[in-house]
């Protein structure tokens, strides 16, 4: 099959963008998304030009590397993948296909569909971290925890970082993800020491690197390739408001 895609060309951070469009021919309903990108990298190497840049890494649905905004959905139309486990079969060759970056001023353009995304890892070192000594595996094993607890916290944890939830809101939040980090810390009996502090200092950080504040749309959730849900955010606010209750005044 044919496919028309319409790919967002940046050549540096401060470089005027535009969409260019390029034809791809002999892709099949199986390949993946990114496999479609190579196929035209390929062609655009021979023909001496300069092959379109993207993020990638495992292409499993494990890393969170990959991240393409197609037809205006975060990692495409297939509800809950990332974008290297999106195939052809769910796209019409007859109509073209926009690829853009992710759109969100704390994820500069880096050059055509690569951002940096290291504002996330700013938020993690505010507090994504417990002091507390848990000693070697057997040790922490030995700690009861309730199952609905451990079973939220494993869901939470399950976070990649990709960005998506970014990516989708409106607002340019990244709720979503620190509401993921500090919950699957907060919920163990480890991360308790730092349970209110943690949501204070990561929630400060998001908000000093530029990003939007939640208004509860829930865009993040419907592109999370992790199922994260929506009431994760509202642990997060549980847990601010207590460290504002807790601050000396």
């Amino acid at each position: 099959m044919r496919y028309t895609l319409r790919v967002w060309r940046q050549t540096g951070p401060d470089a005027r963008g535009r969409l260019v469009e390029y034809a791809v021919d002999g892709v099949t309903p199986d390949m993946s998304f990114l496999e479609l990108l190579d196929v035209l990298n390929e062609r655009l190497l021979l023909d001496g030009d300069e092959p379109v840049a993207f993020d990638h890494d495992c292409r499993e649905g494990i890393c969170g590397m990959c991240g393409l905004v197609i037809d205006g959905v975060a990692h495409g139309p297939e509800k809950a993948t990332t974008t290297c486990q999106l195939h052809m079969r769910h796209f019409d060759p007859a109509v073209p296909i926009v690829v853009e970056p992710w759109r969100a001023a704390p994820f500069p353009v880096v050059r055509d569909l690569v951002v940096d995304r290291s504002a996330l890892d700013r938020v993690i070192e505010a507090g994504g971290y417990i002091s507390a000594p848990a000693g070697a595996a057997p040790d922490a094993h030995a700690v009861p925890v309730p199952k609905p607890a451990a079973d939220t916290a494993f869901d939470a944890a399950a976070c990649i970082g990709c960005g998506a939830c970014v990516a989708a809101c409106p607002n340019g939040s990244a709720m979503l993800f620190t509401a993921a980090k500090v919950t699957h810390l907060g919920l163990l009996p480890q991360g308790q020491p730092e349970r209110h502090s943690r949501a204070a200092d990561m929630l400060r950080t998001q908000d000093e690197l530029g990003f939007g504040g939640c208004t509860q749309t829930g865009a993040c959730t419907a592109v999370c390739p992790k199922g994260i849900p929506l009431d994760t955010i509202a642990r997060l606010n549980h847990d601010v408001l207590a460290a504002a209750l807790r601050s000396p005044r």
